[in-house]
């Protein structure tokens, strides 16, 4: 995936289904943490206005690599499991190989008995607390006060934090939007940081992302939204109040 400002000749892409090799078009923002402190969480605050209108998937999820090499990203879905049941969470991750990620069970049912993705009636317009964080049994993926389940995955430390929404709709479908707000690390020594940058990233329209996918800030949340006009480029740092 290309992170840079590149410009590519032609028309833009902003109608149809994105090209990509599994069939979505992704925008990131990628945190700027102010220390160099050694990190053990990261948690954000996910709020979803209104629900999509296609019945495609929307992943919106908080992304941490481990240190011991591999990563893992929990969030919130629409529309995995259509016409069954259209809300879920997700916590998964893959190792060095490609491989999904183990963990423990979850409490939580699935309605197609898949380990990382599962049953959750969250709501639009409502503020969800995303968490990630060391447990006895693993690395902990939490929604508010429930915990999803536990990863096996190697490493005492997280870096590398980023939000991002993974969408599988067609660039022109009705744009739907993502807000992230109280951005916050924990640093090894207990201190809580909070995170007021991020830097945009998008897919590339050569790796057949949609060109009209946009990150903004909105007083102190950012902000990202499909079928819009792009008012920021990718590589620039968007601040918050």
């Amino acid at each position: 995936m290309e992170w840079g400002s590149a410009r590519f000749d032609g028309r833009l892409r902003v109608s149809g289904r994105p090209t990509s090799a599994n069939g979505a078009s992704s925008l990131h923002l990628m945190w700027e943490v102010p220390t160099d402190e050694e990190l053990v969480e990261a948690s954000v605050t996910l709020m979803v206005p209104a629900l999509p209108r296609v019945p495609r998937l929307y992943f919106w999820a908080l992304q941490v690599s481990f240190s011991g090499g591999v990563g893992a990203h929990l969030g919130l879905q629409w529309g995995a499991d259509l016409p069954r049941r259209d809300r879920h969470v997700n916590w998964g991750g893959y190792g060095a190989s490609g491989t999904e990620l183990l963990g423990g069970a979850s409490k939580l049912p699935s309605s197609f008995a898949n380990p990382n993705t599962r049953d959750f009636d969250w709501e639009p317009g409502q503020r969800y607390r995303l968490r990630i964080s060391r447990a006895a049994e693993g690395w902990a993926g939490w929604v508010d006060d429930t915990m999803i389940r536990c990863l096996d995955a190697p490493g005492e430390t997280v870096r590398s934090p980023m939000v991002w929404s993974e969408v599988f709709a067609d660039c022109d479908h009705p744009a739907v939007s993502a807000c992230w707000s109280q951005l916050e690390i924990l640093t090894r020594s207990g201190q809580r940081v909070p995170i007021n940058s991020a830097i945009a990233a998008y897919q590339s329209r050569q790796d057949g992302g949609c060109d009209n996918t946009s990150s903004e800030t909105d007083g102190n949340a950012f902000v990202q939204t499909t079928n819009s006009a792009r008012t920021t480029p990718a590589g620039a740092t968007l601040r918050v109040d």
